[in-house]
């Protein structure tokens, strides 16, 4: 996966301030609340919702990550997604991210929920799902590059053989499993 570039080191800010997350323990129980880069630097696991989203023929949107980011600049996701805040749900984060990113509001549903090992550091990862019926992305520059929709076996190949985010390929594996497509 990917061409072993190491991306470069997640900062601790996020719009100029601070970003916190509720650092967790490896049952998701809430331990206390943690600024993101200190919680990646001493490897504990904290929030992070993202949604996977597909078209109603099946295609699954994959989001090329803006040069400007400061986490895996440019590398290509299955997932818009995020940080959970302090005191947000998952489910919320999920929208507030699609929001965000992509410009969509559009109802989420979670589709499975696993402590990932991928990326920066350990996480649980709440992965939803949006149907993009009649929506068209309207990508925030800030957070997106481009996008494209690939019809599952396009993107299985994809995820192996591009430069994808690191958790893209299991995030996929098991929204596949958990959807059966």
């Amino acid at each position: 996966m990917g061409d072993g570039h190491a991306p470069p080191q997640a900062d601790d800010t996020h719009d100029g301030l601070a970003e916190l997350v509720e650092r967790v323990d490896e049952s998701d129980r809430v331990i206390g609340v943690v600024g993101r880069a200190e919680a990646v630097r001493r490897g504990w696991p904290h929030r992070v919702a993202v949604v996977v989203c597909r078209d109603r023929d099946g295609r699954i949107l994959v989001q090329r990550r803006a040069l400007g980011v400061a986490r895996f600049p440019g590398y290509e996701e299955v997932g818009s997604g995020g940080a959970v805040a302090p005191g947000e749900s998952y489910e919320e984060a999920a929208s507030r991210e699609l929001a965000e990113e992509l410009g969509v509001r559009a109802p989420v549903r979670l589709v499975v929920k696993f402590l990932s090992h991928g990326g920066l550091s350990p996480h649980w990862l709440a992965v939803h799902e949006a149907v993009l019926a009649d929506d068209t992305p309207r990508p925030d520059p800030d957070e997106v590059m481009s996008y494209r929709w690939l019809p599952v076996p396009d993107l299985l190949r994809a995820v192996r053989e591009d430069r994808f985010t690191p958790d893209s390929e299991e995030t996929l594996g098991r929204y596949l499993a958990a959807t059966r497509r």
